[in-house]
């Protein structure tokens, strides 16, 4: 019987676990870093809260910056949802047209604000050096793949990455795992204990617990806080993604 593909990925997790506790078994080496995106190897000048909160406030759904906290690494698409199922008094169908009018509203503010936005201090030489170290490289993003697309591609950072992850490649955002299983697919890597997930945002490290990879990492070069993402499973805390190469030198 041919599984799902959610059945598929969920096999795929416990697979690795049962053979990564194998006796005697010598545990695999990390292969596949998987990056965040805004706050992990981009600078966050608040942009995307500030588009949220504007794209919405124009359809009259009202959200504060503390409100959207919380939600902060979570698909965009959902976090609009969520507000416009909260405020509007819409049916189904309303609701659903108004989150669409909404969420193109952000795309145009968020590509426009993101035409001029910084990579974080020494992300591109850290993720050169881990290529050239032999990781493979992924992000994963709580953005729509029209958003991300062209920023690598004013970076010339596509060659670097064996994945490139966005929120619509998978059936639903962080927490959920879905997006690090996929950029697992992608890159050919079988087992949840060859990888490496890094991010800003305390929704990043559930992801990674939740997918139950091998490194749970996170930054503070973003929007989370080290009170918060102590909080989090994690395996690691760090100072930014510039800080990898020797993470993982020390682990080799």
């Amino acid at each position: 019987m041919k599984l799902s593909r959610r059945r598929s990925l969920k096999a795929l997790a416990a697979a690795a676990v049962v053979a990564g506790s194998s006796a005697g078994a010598e545990a695999p080496k990390t292969r596949l870093v998987a990056l965040d995106v805004g706050g992990t190897i981009l600078q966050d000048h608040g942009d995307i809260v500030d588009a949220l909160r504007n794209s919405m406030g124009k359809r009259d759904i009202t959200v504060s910056a503390a409100e959207i906290g919380p939600w902060r690494g979570a698909a965009k698409r959902a976090v609009i949802r969520h507000f416009v199922d909260l405020q509007s008094k819409l049916n189904e169908a309303g609701r659903q047209k108004l989150s669409a009018e909404i969420y193109r509203t952000f795309v145009e503010q968020v590509t426009e604000a993101y035409k001029t936005v910084p990579p974080i201090e020494g992300a591109e030489e850290a993720i050169r050096k881990l290529r050239e170290s032999g990781y493979l490289v992924a992000t994963t993003t709580g953005f729509d793949r029209e958003i991300v697309m062209p920023i690598f591609q004013r970076l010339g950072w596509e060659k670097y990455f064996a994945a490139m992850v966005a929120s619509d490649d998978v059936a639903e955002g962080r927490p959920a795992p879905y997006m690090l299983f996929h950029a697992m697919e992608t890159a050919g890597v079988k087992s949840v204990a060859e990888v490496m997930a890094v991010g800003d945002t305390p929704l990043d490290l559930q992801a990674a617990s939740n997918a139950g990879v091998r490194g749970m990492v996170g930054v503070l070069s973003g929007v989370g806080t080290r009170e918060q993402l102590i909080r989090e499973p994690h395996t690691d805390i760090i100072h930014s993604v510039a800080d990898l190469p020797a993470l993982l030198g020390r682990k080799s």
